[in-house]
């Protein structure tokens, strides 16, 4: 079965940043998408393998579709610049790991390979 990651990032360059990085890694790519409304719509109609969020998207935070994705047990990253996500984004981001922006290419797929191994 493929592995597939849920990318939600509402900077169109970086989301296809990170399309190109784990689809070169042979991931197939669930979005992208840049709000909450579009990713918690994706997930009603399949569950990827993990997922990648940024924490702010434009005037919304992405703490539902944590929310959600925790719930299903779908593990995930995000992609922030912040020290602390979780200060932004909630609890839900605690302990999270993440890739940073502007991401690295090797950590973006070592994370998603370590989540998909947890």
């Amino acid at each position: 079965m493929q592995k597939t990651v849920l990318i939600v990032e509402d900077e169109f360059l970086i989301a296809m940043d990170l399309v190109r990085m784990v689809e070169g890694d042979g991931w197939r790519i669930i979005g992208p998408v840049a709000t909450v409304k579009d990713a918690l719509r994706l997930l009603e109609a399949e569950l990827p393998s993990v997922a990648m969020l940024d924490v702010n998207l434009g005037d919304e935070l992405v703490t539902p579709v944590a929310e959600r994705l925790k719930a299903q047990n779908v593990p995930f990253a995000v992609a922030s610049a912040y020290d602390k996500p979780e200060s932004r984004g909630g609890d839900v981001l605690a302990g999270v790991p993440n890739v940073g922006k502007p991401a690295n290419e090797r950590h973006v797929l070592t994370t998603l390979k370590l989540l998909t191994e947890s």
